[in-house]
């Protein structure tokens, strides 16, 4: 059984491992600490992770099964709190829970220390409820009808099992607050911030990076560039991809899915990253910052805490094409504002490194606590604010 250096037995646990995604790679970031703790998921896809991820010991549940089925996570979605209580980690003193959906529910002993790092609340049963069931089609909507209210329900018990809560931001610490009643301690997720040193003169386009999903508003960035007549390289796959190809103009295209290496590198070369989505915490923008690159981004959400208005990029305040437009004209006519190394610089605070030492410290201070008085002397601390010399902030 996998311990740590303290002794505890300690086991990792994950929503689903079917990409390297930012969830993942917090996930992995959490394997470098913990090298010898098995991986509990819903569903794994080992072929589409890192090599370390794929060396790891991966106990899927009953759903991996099915994993042949084409989005099956979707389809899934009235079981994954049942196959999630089918993943049995009694046997550990630590459960370190990376969850944006239901992974918080494995079953674990009642004196066990769970933690939860989380991504977010299951958007489509708390926030974004009602703009999913308006963007779904007719099976979505009579699915989500049917099923959000147990589904949540579940969510909110298993939330009950976890000892302490850690969100990837201040906007997903007050989320967890709202949603689950928990207070929580923000740790920011590791991003890939190594890049050579920036171009001075960026090329003349913007870039778009991301899924093409709603809530992101990618056509929001297409849009704008259409009627400015500004070059636009849209990166990324999704469900609504065929719909940003049918909305770009002749200055706008549309690439689909593509390897780290080519977005790094359009993120190096392109004059700024338009970001028109409310995310959770957001890791491109992080990304495009440490290329030495500004960011137009929607001012809600994690990027009010990742980008620096007016020194690392510009906010818009509505999530509208005349609001994008006037952001994108702001910057142009600022441009020598913005010092690419200045932007640079600012994006090494979320490294992977420091995520890996605020994470380390954040877990000896649970392990004290959780040996002199078990696990509701760990959560009464995490509610009553008592957090450890020099932590994160406090949701």
């Amino acid at each position: 059984m996998a311990t740590d250096t303290s002794g505890e037995s300690v086991a990792l646990a994950h929503h689903w491992l079917v990409g390297m995604r930012g969830g993942e790679k917090v996930l992995a970031a959490l394997a470098e600490l913990f090298p010898e703790a098995p991986v509990y998921t819903l569903l794994a896809r080992p072929a589409r992770l890192d090599a370390p991820l794929r060396a790891a010991r991966i106990e899927a549940s009953w759903l991996q099964r099915f994993a042949w089925i084409p989005h099956l996570q979707r389809l899934a979605f009235p079981l994954l709190a049942r196959a999630a209580r089918s993943l049995d980690v009694s046997a550990y003193d630590v459960v370190i829970c990376s969850d944006a959906a239901t992974i918080k529910g494995v079953r674990a002993r009642a004196d066990a220390l769970k933690l939860c790092y989380c991504h977010s609340p299951m958007r489509y049963v708390w926030d974004l409820y009602d703009e999913y069931r308006a963007r779904a089609g007719l099976p979505g909507r009579i699915g989500l009808k049917l099923f959000s209210g147990p589904v949540r329900r579940a969510d909110e018990a298993a939330a009950e099992t976890v000892t302490a809560f850690v969100a990837n931001s201040r906007h997903v610490a007050e989320r967890i607050r709202r949603c689950y009643g928990r207070a929580s301690v923000v740790i920011y997720p590791p991003v890939d911030v190594d890049f050579p040193e920036p171009l001075i003169t960026p090329e003349d386009f913007y870039v778009v990076v991301g899924a093409h999903v709603g809530y992101k508003r990618n056509d929001l960035a297409i849009q704008a560039c259409n009627a400015l007549g500004r070059r636009l390289v849209v990166v990324g796959g999704g469900p609504q991809l065929k719909r940003m190809r049918r909305l770009a103009g002749p200055t706008v295209e549309v690439l689909g899915w593509q390897p780290d290496e080519v977005v790094r590198d359009y993120l190096r070369r392109c004059r700024a990253l338009l970001f028109c989505g409310q995310e959770d915490f957001g890791i491109v923008p992080v990304e495009a910052q440490a290329a030495g690159r500004p960011v137009i981004a929607y001012g809600r959400g994690g990027a009010t805490e990742t980008v620096v208005n007016g020194r690392t990029g510009v906010f818009f305040g509505e999530q509208t094409v005349e609001a994008v437009i006037a952001a994108m004209k702001n910057l142009e006519a600022r441009m020598s504002e913005f010092s690419p190394e200045s932007i640079q610089a600012h994006a090494r605070r979320f490294s992977a490194a420091r995520f890996r030492d605020e994470f380390r410290r954040f877990y000896v201070w649970c392990l004290e606590l959780y040996r002199a008085g078990g696990p509701h002397r760990v959560r009464a601390a995490i509610e009553q604010g008592d957090l450890f010399a020099g932590c994160m902030n406090a949701g």
